[in-house]
């Protein structure tokens, strides 16, 4: 059976009750919580095949609002809505990654046989190291292949050879911007502006937008 929420409160109805819990009026906060459930379970849609239940991505994307609502000011240039939405959205994937995490955690601990001499062996016997290691490792190796990933979609032939020279990626030995320079017959200068624009265009493609939810 699906939960009916409240309708969203107009933009000047939502200036009216920012204003009155700015001034200390909790019951105003409890007002602007409840008109922005609809937009909790909207958001917590995107995730229903992440194997969480949708009452339990609601709850967790509620926890997301009520920090939102609560470290909103009506001095910021959005509305509580567009600011709330990425803090519903940032709880909900802080959430998924940290069980992510310990399911990860788990897995590297179950015995997956036994030795020799009968005891139990696992993952993490195998490979010697302890657990946060083992997914630090594999948490870098994730993020390497995104940036490889992002260097071969979104930046031209040259972007590419000058950001692989500079930095030494895909088993290169990192060079100045005036070997590069020589190399590819060009100024350091040049090469200066290509680096630059190379990186924007990365850090465009791979960044992670946060906001100032605590």
């Amino acid at each position: 059976m699906s939960v009916s929420f409240p309708k969203p409160l107009s933009a000047k109805e939502e200036e009216h009750y920012i204003s009155l819990y700015e001034s200390g009026d909790e019951d105003a906060k409890d007002i602007l919580i409840e008109h922005n459930l609809r937009l909790v379970a909207h958001i917590a849609k995107k995730y229903t095949g992440t194997g969480y239940q949708t009452d339990d991505l609601i709850s967790i994307g509620t926890i997301g609002l009520i920090k939102a609502v609560s470290t909103y000011s009506s001095k910021k240039a959005t509305r509580l809505a567009t600011y709330a939405a990425k803090c519903i959205e940032n709880e909900i994937l802080m959430s998924i990654r940290s069980s992510k995490k310990n399911k990860a955690e788990v897995s590297l601990s179950v015995p997956i046989g036994t030795d020799h001499d009968g005891n139990e062996i696992s993952f993490n016997d195998i490979l010697g190291t302890d657990p946060d290691a083992v997914l630090d490792d594999i948490s870098l190796k994730i993020q390497v292949t995104k940036l490889i990933a992002a260097i071969n979609t979104s930046l031209t032939s040259r972007e590419k050879t000058v950001i692989v020279s500079r930095y030494g990626i895909l088993g290169n030995e990192p060079k100045t911007q005036r070997e590069v320079a020589a190399a590819l017959g060009i100024s350091r200068s040049y090469v200066s502006r290509i680096e630059k624009k190379a990186l924007l265009k990365l850090r465009e493609e791979l960044k992670y937008e946060r906001t100032a939810c605590p």
